[in-house]
């Protein structure tokens, strides 16, 4: 585990080299979970399980989960691929990855191979901008929480875009900053305080210091769908839920004659 704490590499808020960032999930990967459910009062999992429907994935398919962490987002798409489908699940925190084979190995589900794994179902280490697929290789790609960490945001998602079929798509579960009162009040109270303390009661003060300034500096709603449009993707639709807290973004991988259209209705949800 890297000892090395993060630090801000330019003046721009919740910013980190890729090396900060990965070092940092390797620190924090063992409070990951309960830090995440504390933050959220354990609704991240109900908003997991939306961006796997919106991934529109069924029996057969081939799914993809970018920056997966300790694996939730991907173990909601191997339920609905299965059977005969197959989920790559992919981080470049070696000791995310830890726990995300270790929280698969735990739930029951059908396991072959010599290593008593599952050949459907893989955990793998690999870069958000460099992804080592195929072109076309899946049905359906994910980020859960993760493309706010993206040291190049259009990079990534292109790259997402690249690996997925025309027709398939790409799904982006983020947080982002509401912008009317009283969420925006509770928002800047919960953020700007309690989670650096939540931080440094956790033991990782910067870590949780560099949680609600990158979610500050991330693209807004209708500014993400542009950077999806500009990455290949169309027919792009975002829902915002949680009273304006989470995004829920879906494009469509354009196909090799199409173009990319920029399509940004937003749809509001309790």
């Amino acid at each position: 585990m890297a000892a090395s704490l993060p630090v801000l590499v330019s003046d721009t808020p919740g910013t980190l080299e890729e090396t900060q960032v990965r070092a940092m999930f390797d620190r924090i990967a063992g409070l990951y979970d309960l830090m995440n459910t504390v933050m959220t009062a354990g609704l991240h999992h109900a908003w997991r399980r939306r961006a796997a429907d919106l991934a529109a994935v069924g029996p057969g398919d081939r799914a993809l989960d970018v920056a997966t962490g300790t694996g939730d987002l991907a173990l909601e798409l191997y339920g609905r691929v299965t059977p005969g489908g197959s989920v790559v699940a992919s981080d470049f925190s070696e000791r995310m990855l830890e726990l995300a084979r270790a929280k698969a190995s735990a739930r029951p589900r059908p396991h072959d191979g010599d290593d008593g794994g599952d050949p459907h179902l893989r955990f793998e280490t690999a870069n958000a901008l460099s992804l080592p697929y195929e072109d076309d290789e899946f049905d359906a790609a994910t980020v859960g929480f993760g493309a706010r960490n993206f040291s190049d945001l259009g990079r990534g998602l292109q790259e997402m875009a690249r690996v997925v079929r025309p027709g398939g798509r790409v799904v982006v579960l983020e947080m982002t900053t509401p912008q009317r009162p009283p969420l925006s009040t509770f928002f800047r109270i919960w953020f700007d305080r309690a989670v650096p303390v939540l931080g440094r009661l956790a033991g990782d003060p910067e870590a949780y210091d560099y949680l609600p300034s990158s979610v500050r500096r991330f693209p807004g709603p209708s500014e993400l769908a542009a950077v999806m449009s500009r990455a290949g993707l169309q027919e792009i639709r975002y829902i915002l839920t949680a009273g304006g807290i989470i995004a829920l973004h879906v494009g469509v991988v354009a196909g090799a004659q199409d173009g990319a259209h920029e399509a940004t209705a937003g749809a509001a949800e309790p």
